[in-house]
């Protein structure tokens, strides 16, 4: 399995998890992937609205060295390329369940807006 540069050394746990999500977009990646199996570029970059073409490819190749994310090429014309989670990304999105929870419950406290995500589904 793949190994990130990423090894430590951590103070705890929390803390090599959060090295592995660290950045806006890596947790929400991991939401995208496990809501829908597998998804192109294409359709992970309209179902982050506001992530830049940049960021989302270097947060994917971080992701797939952390053995996070599966990237799956076909020999196409043009190429096709899929993402999808391995068993340590779907692991890592469960453990990330209960922040998610505390996150909503927090929305609903504070009254905070949600992204309408009607249409980046679609």
């Amino acid at each position: 399995m793949a190994r990130g540069s990423r090894n430590g050394p951590y103070i705890c746990g929390i803390d090599a998890a959060l090295d592995v999500v660290s950045g806006k977009w890596k947790a929400l990646i991991l939401w995208e992937l496990n809501a829908h199996t597998v998804r192109r570029f294409a359709q992970l970059r309209r179902g982050l609205p506001g992530v830049s073409e940049k960021m989302l490819t270097q947060h994917l190749r971080e992701m797939e060295a952390d053995g996070l994310v599966r990237r799956t090429v076909y020999a196409e014309v043009p190429p096709k390329v899929e993402y999808s989670l391995t068993e340590r990304g779907h692991t890592l999105n469960q453990a990330l369940g209960p922040l998610g929870d505390w996150g909503t419950e927090r929305m609903r406290r504070d009254g905070s807006d949600r992204v309408d995500m009607t249409d980046a589904h679609g």
